[in-house]
């Protein structure tokens, strides 16, 4: 692995957030037969193509949990949204995940070993 830091740090966050909102892409893809399914395949292949990148520099704990968190965020907008309404309760908690998520974000530095 000789270019295991040719990708900044920067570039990996970037990453992670564009793969996370392409599982929003993907997960949705398997309840709405709107979503095209080669939509879903193809935004599958990339989203873990970019975490696989992205793992590379930063926390493999750390980027999934964000990612993961990304998509369970957007996911739940995306059930709001389709079904025309949320609960107070639900919105607390996907507040609270964002804090988690954010708070991972600020305190990882570097990679695991």
């Amino acid at each position: 692995m000789s270019n295991k830091k040719s990708l900044s740090t920067n570039l990996a966050w970037l990453y992670v957030l564009i793969a996370g909102a392409l599982e929003i892409v993907w997960a949705s893809g398997f309840k709405y037969e709107s979503v095209p399914m080669f939509a879903v395949i193809i935004s599958l292949i990339i989203s873990f193509d970019l975490i696989i990148k992205a793992t590379s520099v930063l926390p493999v704990g750390t980027v999934y949990a964000v990612f993961a968190g990304i998509g369970t965020v957007g996911t739940v907008v995306v059930e709001a949204v389709a079904s025309n309404g949320i609960s107070f309760a639900r919105v607390g908690i996907i507040l609270f995940l964002l804090l988690c998520i954010v708070g991972l974000k600020v305190t990882s530095k570097g990679s695991e070993g």
